[in-house]
């Protein structure tokens, strides 16, 4: 299977320009990004990172996102993550939930010294695991303005806990963390990094339907690249390791700027998206400029690619107003 869009999953309009990036973070590592341009504009713009989803690439939904905003007037900056796709970082195919939080930093890093951009109206876009990860950063870097995290994970959670907190338990946790060392020895025996897989190919008759969801984005021309991470073999094994332990969003309802949390109904991760934004407004002094969008009828992956279902003029709407 090929993409279909000479590497991307998704069309350039001739409203648009792209152009290839590189910028680096506070560790060292060099990123690679798409920086989305629209082709009429004056003066310096509002500018928005964006990536994700988690095991997504840039040629995929924060390409598509980014595209869709420079359409509407924004520099937007579509970047992979450390560790994967076009960006640096060694080992490959490895999360981090201190380092992609830093990543969301490092293009706002970039975006701000751009002589286009405004450097007070820089904001943030994450989808899927990187929405979690756009909070993060948006508890940490004041330099943010406003977020808007799309069919967020908390990956931390989820890694920690299981899917809807099943494998809530010391037990269940330290099973996990047994298997995953025994494989970082094996891993380290080996000299090289054992793979997940991605999304499970072929499908199960009895696959749970976000399975089925996720298959029908990644798997089919719908949103398969080449780099893609869940269309292909997937993250190493041990990535989760690091998630298990160290949770993100502690300290959200401490962000004094603007988040917008937007979430499909009917998708199987709406709780993330629930539970993040009421534990973002308690005790939460800034709560005016937070709001929490629920799309009736929608499934995770229909907040991807549906154009039809993201709310895009809801998004636009809301960075006009706080970067400003």
């Amino acid at each position: 299977m090929h993409s279909k869009y000479n590497g991307y999953s998704f069309p350039l309009r001739d409203t648009v320009k792209r152009e290839k990036v590189r910028f680096h973070n506070r560790y060292g590592i060099e990123l690679c990004g798409d920086l989305y341009l629209p082709k009429e504009s004056g003066g310096k713009l509002a500018a928005v990172a964006v990536s994700g989803p988690f095991g997504a690439v840039k040629e995929q939904c924060s390409g598509l996102y980014a595209e869709e905003l420079a359409s509407r007037g924004f520099a937007a900056l579509a970047f992979d993550p450390s560790f994967i796709g076009e960006s640096g970082g060694e080992a490959r195919n490895v999360a981090s939930p201190d380092i992609n939080t830093e990543d969301f930093s490092a293009a706002v890093d970039f975006l701000s010294t751009r002589d286009f951009v405004d450097p007070e109206k820089v904001g943030i876009l994450g989808i899927c695991g990187f929405g979690g990860m756009a909070l993060n950063a948006a508890a940490m870097d004041t330099r943010i303005k406003a977020t808007v995290a799309s069919t967020m994970y908390d990956m931390t959670r989820v890694n920690a806990k299981g899917y809807f907190d099943a494998a809530d338990s010391a037990d269940a946790r330290y099973e996990t963390k047994k298997a995953l060392n025994a494989q970082r020895t094996e891993d380290y025996k080996n000299g090289t990094y054992a793979r997940a897989g991605g999304v499970v190919d072929p499908l199960p008759e009895d696959a749970p339907f976000f399975v089925k969801d996720y298959y029908d984005y990644y798997k089919t021309e719908r949103g398969y690249t080449e780099r893609s991470l869940n269309s292909n073999d997937g993250w190493n094994v041990t990535s989760s390791l690091s998630f298990i332990n160290m949770p993100i969003l502690r300290y959200t309802n401490e962000i004094r700027s603007a988040v917008l949390v937007i979430h499909g109904e009917k998708a199987h991760s709406c709780y993330f998206s629930r539970d993040a934004f009421a534990d973002m407004v308690k005790d939460n002094p800034c709560t005016d400029n937070k709001e929490l969008l629920i799309i009736p009828g929608a499934v995770h992956t229909d907040l991807y690619d549906r154009k039809d279902i993201i709310p895009f003029d809801r998004i636009e709407q809301f960075f006009q107003k706080y970067l400003k």
